[in-house]
């Protein structure tokens, strides 16, 4: 059967709940992190790849987001959607823009949208301003970002200083406008050579009819919730019946693990209530000696906790000490050197009898699933935002929940792992 869809998304955590998603509205969805294993899915009707490209040099999330499409399109999939984050995370080079660019050239579509809004987060776009909340997103935690930080809402503008392609805005009024109204005014916008188009959305209804004018683009692109949107569409085209898929997700034992290494408010506080019951490890990264040592001192501390239950073992900071931290390594470097420890401590951990992680982070995640050697996952179905489980496809189950740092609510750790120990059909 031909894939409805193929998901290029840019990083693992966002990947996996776009996957979540389509699972929980009975949609049978293929997740992987290497384009090669795609025609492994050729059965599913949505294909996941997730990459870690979000903040990789943008020459190289160009080519590993394409090599992606590329598997996707070869096998059939009828359209691609470029997933990325609610607040738009990039910067100056990127990436969103270059890989959009990429994909509108390789699909040959005139051109193609940008939905970041997500109503479960509180993430929203007016008159292509970006809001978290009440607060425009460069008046908010985002502005902190140790990696992408925010400092501009206006879209259009972030976006046109990352594409050699002109960017133009589809207003709410438009959004909210006839379809006969919707299509003039897009038609407008081509002709003025308008390829990459941010869309307007404030309310669930915005995005009913974003999915409604887009359902049949070559090229989508935008945050997770949107994909919400197009399952009801399919069914009415008969590209998808009734009936759920049948990929039950088992039932895992052993040891359970948080490895945090977001530095989000919300993963901070995450922390703050997992200490309340169980014990955390934090790893100061401005003054840890290398990789091996802070290893060394994390597993030695784990060891006696492990067998009375979960434990955290944490890089995760507040701004000052990420100031400290990026003051000695410089800010690419202090990321990189925090994901070296999780991801050893993962590969070890894992070696000690450990079946259960909960990964907090983004970039933290990639690095973890890379370094375990997971490259095909199971995904369950999406219970609210961050929360999300998935076990491995292939040899010895493991269990693993990975959640963007800044999504979940304060008390999802604990009860996560234990959610593993249970069978979800």
């Amino acid at each position: 059967m031909q894939p409805i869809i193929g998901i290029v998304a840019d990083d693992l955590t966002g990947g996996m709940e776009t996957a979540a998603m389509l699972v929980a509205l009975g949609v049978d969805c293929g997740f992987v992190t290497k384009p090669a294993l795609v025609p492994q899915l050729a059965g599913s009707l949505a294909i996941v790849v997730a990459q870690k490209t979000r903040v990789v040099p943008a020459a190289e999330a160009v080519a590993k987001s394409q090599d992606a499409a590329r598997q996707l399109l070869a096998i059939g999939a009828r359209r691609l959607f470029f997933k990325y984050c609610a607040t738009f995370d990039s910067t100056d080079d990127g990436n969103i823009g270059p890989v959009a660019d990429s994909l509108l050239a390789l699909t040959r579509a005139t051109h193609t949208g940008f939905c970041p809004s997500s109503g479960d987060l509180a993430r929203s776009v007016f008159q292509g301003h970006l809001f978290v909340g009440a607060q425009l997103v460069s008046e908010s935690p985002k502005r902190f970002d140790p990696l992408t930080p925010m400092t501009d809402p206006n879209l259009p503008r972030v976006l046109q200083r990352q594409s050699k392609l002109a960017v133009g805005l589809f207003p709410h009024d438009m959004v909210r406008a006839e379809p006969a109204g919707q299509r003039a005014y897009l038609d407008r916008l081509v002709a003025q050579g308008v390829r990459h188009i941010i869309m307007d959305a404030i309310y669930p209804e915005d995005l009913d009819a974003i999915a409604a004018l887009t359902v049949d683009w070559p090229l989508m692109t935008g945050n997770a919730p949107i994909m919400r949107h197009y399952p009801p569409l399919w069914r009415d085209r008969g590209w998808l019946d009734d009936a759920p898929p049948k990929r039950p997700i088992p039932a895992v034992e052993g040891p359970g693990v948080v490895l945090a290494g977001s530095c989000a408010e919300r993963t901070l506080e995450q922390l703050a209530v997992f200490e309340q019951a169980r014990p955390v490890h934090r790893i100061d990264i401005a003054s840890v000696g290398s990789v091996e040592a802070a290893v060394g001192a994390a597993l030695d501390w784990a060891g006696p906790h492990l067998d009375s239950g979960p434990v955290s073992i944490a890089t995760s900071a507040n701004p000052e000490q990420v100031n400290a931290a990026q003051a000695r390594f410089g800010r690419q470097g202090a990321a990189a050197f925090a994901e070296a420890i999780l991801g050893r401590l993962a590969v070890e951990l894992r070696k000690r009898g450990v079946r259960r992680f909960v990964v907090a982070g983004g970039e933290t995640s990639g690095t973890v699933v890379e370094q375990l050697g997971i490259d095909r996952l199971r995904i369950s179905a999406y219970k609210g935002p961050g929360i999300a489980r998935a076990t491995t496809e292939e040899g010895e189950t493991v269990a693993l929940s990975l959640k963007s740092g800044k999504l979940g609510p304060p008390d999802m750790l604990l009860p996560t792992l234990e959610s593993m120990r249970h069978p979800e059909h």
